[in-house]
């Protein structure tokens, strides 16, 4: 996978509140990435630094191998969704599309591809002042796609979406992934993420915790723990410690083994003849390992921007 967002040695600091403390991560093409942590971490600040919003005081943020600041017709490099409310409320949201299309150099048919999209064709002659807030991410969803971008950029991008909604931008972002575009996205929905996400960079206090694979911080934050049940959890105990294992009683004829996976717990259990009714391989959820992982990095005073 080739490198369409490249974050480095990014510092930035607003009066006396650091924002971003040496972050570096790199966004690649064909695959979701989240940016999540805890509130005033600084993921908003990353994402205005990337998009030339606010000038880092060291660092770079490149898109494409090139500052945003650089590009030519921007919307045709990256795509940017960062505020659902940016909009101007007396115009439809076509004439909005339009407005952005012109600006862009990109034709009017752009327009309509993209209300097709994001399912807003009906809508596209109403005023985006009446928009309710899960119309009007789907209206600034249609704008970052506006250029055909290969990478976008979503802060809280299912923010006042209902169910079906969710499930809709869900699709979408792994399409687009699919499509081979960079996706970077902002959340602080775990279960969410697990389900959209194949990759994440977690930071605190502006620096970066972990940038690693969604399956691996679950298959880390599970540590290789097995579920036993069993009605002979004393004899059980030893037989396992003899194979190798470590088992912890946790109540109710249950105990919690590492040391060994679930098959070879199985054979152990087998040629001691132990009984038992339940073998199950504990999988941390994602939310149990950014809470692990975060647990350090308390919100900081002073705004996140």
């Amino acid at each position: 996978m080739r490198e369409i967002i490249e974050v480095g040695g990014l510092r930035k600091r607003f009066g006396a509140t650091t924002a971003l403390d040496g972050m570096s991560f790199t966004v690649r093409a064909g695959r979701v990435t989240g940016l999540v942590g805890p509130n005033g971490a600084g993921k908003s600040t990353a994402m205005r630094v990337i998009l030339g919003l606010d000038a880092a005081d060291e660092g770079h943020a490149l898109i494409g191998g090139r500052p945003y600041g650089s590009l030519r017709a921007p919307l045709r490099h990256v795509g940017a969704l960062l505020d659902a409310g940016a909009l101007q409320p007396s115009r439809t949201a076509r004439n909005h599309l339009l407005w952005l299309a012109h600006s862009q150099g990109l034709p009017s048919r752009r327009v309509d591809e993209v209300l097709d999209q994001v399912g807003m064709r009906a809508a596209a002659r109403r005023r985006a002042g009446g928009f309710s807030l899960g119309m009007r991410q789907r209206l600034g969803i249609a704008a970052a796609l506006l250029g055909d971008p290969p990478a976008l950029i979503l802060d809280e991008p299912v923010n006042g979406l209902d169910p079906e909604g969710i499930v809709w931008m869900r699709r979408l972002l792994r399409s687009l992934a699919a499509e081979g575009r960079a996706v970077l996205l902002s959340s602080h929905l775990m279960r969410e993420l697990e389900g959209t996400a194949d990759h994440l960079v977690v930071i605190g206090r502006g620096r970066v915790i972990a940038d690693t694979g969604v399956d691996e911080l679950i298959a880390a934050a599970s540590r290789g723990r097995v579920t036993l049940r069993t009605p002979a959890p004393a004899a059980a105990m030893p037989v396992l410690d003899r194979a190798g294992a470590t088992a912890r009683p946790s109540g109710h004829g249950t105990l919690v083994v590492t040391g060994l996976p679930a098959e070879r717990i199985v054979a152990a259990l087998n040629s001691g003849a132990v009984p038992f009714s339940e073998v199950a391989t504990h999988r941390a959820t994602l939310e149990q390992a950014y809470m692990d992982l975060t647990g350090d990095a308390v919100e900081y005073r002073g705004a996140e921007r």
